[in-house]
């Protein structure tokens, strides 16, 4: 017998091993490109297994189940890291985890949603293996069955018995060979060659009957036309990955049947090899577009890292405002990241890891500038805290001057002093006001009317007024009027601090004008006092110093005013200072009246 072998079975063999290699490199890739479990949450990846698991399919689906395995336990020791916890191991293929019941003192958050992974993985572990080894036994089984059609069928072929009778026998081995399942990939190949050659070696060297072999090569080319036609159609599908697997699908089929007659095979295998190439084609050209598409995927992405790493590492960000404003532009990144597709399976990972650690390192440095302004804002708590007291320890005291100052001091103190939590503030806040209402509230009670410093102002306004207005009258002396307006000018009192200069040089500039000889003396009894003003201070000057520290004094306090008044709840406060001021115009009048009463002896002499 030639041992010639149909090129027709050979060519549709190796291009359905060729085929299911290039299947099994790439539709892995596209499957990973439908769920990017990185992203998932604990509780969304756990439910993903439980889906999995309700799946009848499940078996099948082993590395979809590995992959969320992988993910699930990236994430929680991740998760465990950052919550201070240690890492946590995945379970190995060797031996089931074993399942911890969560116990009253445990301090893991994470035990229960781990333990329920954990018992998920483990029952699907051992569904698998069983279901691989009934796969395995299952192979192992078709091995001898199809070895054993094997041996029936060269049997047959080295018969010399008459083909009519051999013809039933050898569609038997055919349809018993058909309806043996698979066997184990090492042995795939070596099986099938050999079934392939005796099949053959029964066509084309056994003297068969020309009639019954035709009809075989008949029906094999009707099959064979009618895969033609269904790898054609396939050839028109535009979703690629579908129409590739359904191509190798007919690749298997083709196997199955005999060859037809020699007249017909080459060109019924170049039908099937056409419509196969365009589908190769054109799965080809998707694959290079994703391979595009992934390379701009990733440059985005890329982009969009650079961006966050650069906001993350910025140095000068000293407000509230300033971290809400760059983390909500991270927000406005994250959602532009999630609109972009994926990257290619080798990258993916990586720049996913890159983009989650650059805004886990600003999260983090958020918080903990939140940290430290909780603890700088117990601090202040402590400090206002601390001003209370001392304004409690204040509040009954009948030292008036010196508690007034005290507590005023206090409150400047309070205004310096930064933010407090703001559940305590309010509270806060109302405390030191009641001590300090307390005291200023006892103390009005004991205060003496105000003086006018205003009402006083307006008075001297008008008196300068009158000054420039003034004209002498017939036979009147100027000197006394001069007199009468000064005298009229010391009777008004004083005025507001801040306006003392002013007001001061108007009134001088006034008498100048209008009384130039009152005016030269008055500079006479200046340079003379300035000549002496080496000798010891007398008790004039000693009280004209004191009048000026008070008239200092006042014009801080209406400072502090101006200061409060931007101030909620400010009043009470206001109130305050009005009464200070009131106490010290009422020394200021004093003293008045004390450097009056020198200046009155001084002229009696």
């Amino acid at each position: 017998m030639s041992e010639e072998i149909n090129p027709d079975v050979l060519q549709t063999s190796d291009v359905a091993e060729n085929a299911k290699e290039t299947l099994s490199e790439r539709v892995d890739d596209v499957k990973e490109t439908v769920v990017n479990y990185g992203e998932k949450t604990l509780a969304e990846l756990t439910g993903l297994f439980q889906g999995l698991m309700d799946d009848e399919e499940r078996l099948k689906k082993s590395k979809e189940a590995e992959a969320i395995k992988s993910a699930f336990y990236k994430k929680l020791s991740r998760e465990k890291m950052e919550a201070g916890l240690e890492a946590a191991d995945e379970p190995s293929d060797e031996a089931p985890a074993e399942e911890t019941a969560p116990t009253q003192e445990s301090t893991n958050p994470f035990e229960a949603i781990e333990n329920g992974f954990k018992a998920l993985y483990n029952r699907f572990r051992k569904e698998r293996a069983e279901y691989n080894r009934q796969q395995d036994q299952e192979r192992a089984e078709n091995l001898v069955k199809k070895q054993a059609v094997i041996a029936d069928l060269k049997a047959l072929v080295e018969s010399q018995e008459d083909v009519s009778s051999l013809f039933p026998e050898f569609r038997a081995l055919q349809t018993r060979w058909r309806e043996t399942g698979p066997v184990p990939a090492t042995d795939f190949r070596n099986v099938n060659d050999t079934y392939q050659f005796y099949v053959e070696q029964f066509y084309d060297k056994v003297q068969l009957n020309r009639d019954m072999r035709d009809l075989d090569f008949k029906k094999n080319l009707e099959v064979k036309e009618q895969f033609c036609e269904e790898a054609e159609k396939l050839a028109e599908n535009d979703n690629v990955v579908d129409a590739f697997k359904e191509l190798q699908k007919l690749h298997e089929q083709w196997k199955e049947y005999g060859p037809v007659a020699k007249e017909f095979r080459d060109s019924i295998w170049e039908r099937f090899k056409s419509a196969t190439a365009v589908i190769n084609k054109k799965y080809q050209a998707y694959f290079e577009g994703q391979k595009a598409k992934f390379g701009e995927n990733l440059e985005a992405k890329t982009r969009l890292c650079e961006q966050v790493e650069e906001i993350a590492a910025k140095e000068d960000i000293k407000t509230s405002n300033e971290w809400n404003e760059l983390s909500k532009r991270i927000e406005e990144i994250q959602q532009e990241w999630r609109g972009i597709g994926f990257a290619s399976r080798k990258e993916n990972q990586r720049i996913y890891d890159r983009f989650r650690a650059a805004c886990d390192k600003f999260f983090e440095r958020k918080r903990a500038y939140y940290n430290e302004f909780k603890d700088n804002m117990n601090a202040n708590m402590d400090k206002k805290i601390a001003l209370i007291e001392k304004a409690e320890a204040l509040k009954d005291s009948t030292e008036w001057k010196k508690t007034s100052d005290a507590l005023i001091e206090l409150q400047k103190e309070w205004k310096e002093i930064g933010a407090v939590p703001r559940k305590k503030s309010e509270q806060l806040w109302k405390r030191f006001r009641a001590a300090c209402d307390a005291f200023f509230t006892e103390r009005d009670k004991q205060a003496k009317p105000e003086n006018d410093f205003y009402g006083n102002l307006k008075a001297k306004k008008a008196l300068i007024e009158e000054i420039k207005a003034y004209t002498p009258e017939a036979g009147q002396d100027p000197a006394e009027a001069a007199e009468a307006f000064t005298a009229r000018w010391q009777a008004i009192g004083f005025v507001p601090f801040k306006e003392k200069d002013a007001v001061t040089k108007a009134y001088r500039d006034a008498m100048r004008e209008k009384f130039p000889q009152a005016d030269r003396r008055s500079e006479r009894q200046g340079s003379g006092r300035a000549r002496g003003s080496h000798a010891p201070m007398s008790e004039k000057d000693k009280l004209v110093a004191e009048y000026n520290r008070l008239q200092q004094e006042i014009d801080t306090y209406e400072n502090n005013i101006g200061f409060f008044a931007a101030s909620k709840n400010s009043a009470a406060l206001i109130s305050q200072m009005q009464e200070r001021i009131a106490a010290a115009k009422d020394q200021l009048k004093a003293l008045e009246n004390k450097i009056r009463a020198i200046e009155d002896s001084q002229d009696e002499q």
